[in-house]
């Protein structure tokens, strides 16, 4: 009498059902975030972006002092090194400027000013790519032979240039700024989502979009401009983290914000006469914030385009 050993179940092949569950479980935000901190480095730059956001945001909490009021600004404390005290004994951490303003507190409010003079100057010109980039990319034809030859147009000219040329005709202000940076970033964006929105355009559920005669609004903002958001996302990251340090060229070279509200780089424009007398730190301090708050976007940017992009993960 023969016996017949059936499989008994659980055997080698089969997936454990623990981790079958929790794949199933993980979601495509999870996927993402879990992907996102793989890598130590966009970790610490996220985590020192979140500081940058939070100091922004608090400046006037936690600096030590209002820098900008006259009432507690002395000239007898000016160019102080780091460490020194004023006269009431408060302390300057990091020094002070040529006007006796703690350093520490200037580059709080400046890093506020700079920071938001990039986000607003990149939401308005993300907007505005977006609308003429998914334009072009939709009608075709004509409509977007002409948009991409003005695009083109656009990017031919240095930024800093067409920047200088607008902020020499309208004069020095955060809304001019502001103006002048969306005039030299909106080409970017529309280039962008006009690549990726060609690709979408030819997909089927566009194509079955189109056969239920749907709107041309709801195609575009319903189905076409969520499928062409990673690339954007992406590239919005690292137009910010131009736009920051293009400002604070434009304000080094006294065209872009006025004194009464210094950005990062008008900090260190303050200090630059004072560099070969020794009083290093008045411009050394602002351009190290800079500088860091720039390569934190940059790296964040790098980690999210390796992440959304599929063809450059692991």
């Amino acid at each position: 009498m023969s016996t017949t050993m059936q499989p008994s179940r659980g055997t080698a092949g089969a997936t454990p059902a623990p981790l079958a569950t929790a794949a199933k479980l993980q979601t495509p935000f999870q996927r993402f975030v879990a992907d996102f901190f793989e890598s130590g480095v966009a970790i610490a730059a996220s985590l020192m972006l979140l500081v940058i956001i939070f100091i922004a945001l608090f400046a006037g909490v936690i600096s030590p002092t209002n820098p900008y009021d006259l009432a507690t600004v002395s000239v007898f404390d000016a160019r102080l090194p780091p460490g020194s005290q004023s006269m009431d004994g408060l302390s300057f951490w990091l020094g002070t400027d040529g006007a006796g303003r703690d350093l520490l507190s200037a580059i709080f409010y400046g890093l506020r000013i700079s920071l938001g003079v990039g986000v607003m100057s990149g939401l308005i010109a993300l907007a505005i790519g977006c609308a003429i980039g998914l334009t072009a990319a939709y009608f075709g034809g004509r409509t977007d032979t002409l948009i991409m030859r003005v695009v083109d147009l656009q990017l031919s000219f240095p930024a800093i240039l067409v920047a200088l040329i607008l902020l020499a005709v309208m004069g020095k202000g955060v809304d001019k700024i502001v103006i002048a940076l969306v005039a030299v970033q909106w080409a970017y964006y529309a280039r962008t989502v006009r690549a990726s929105a060609l690709v979408e355009r030819n997909k089927e559920y566009v194509e079955a979009a189109m056969c239920l005669a749907l709107s041309h609004r709801r195609i575009v903002f319903r189905h076409l401009l969520p499928n062409c958001m990673p690339p954007l996302i992406v590239v919005g990251t690292l137009q910010t983290a131009h736009a920051i340090s293009l400002e604070a060229t434009l304000s080094f070279l006294g065209v872009g914000l006025p004194i009464t509200e210094p950005s990062l780089g008008l900090l260190i424009a303050n200090g630059f006469e004072y560099m070969l007398s020794g009083k290093y730190w008045i411009s050394f301090f602002p351009g190290v914030a800079l500088l860091v708050t720039i390569v934190s976007i940059n790296l964040v940017g790098d980690q999210l385009r390796d992440v959304l992009n599929p063809r450059l993960q692991r």
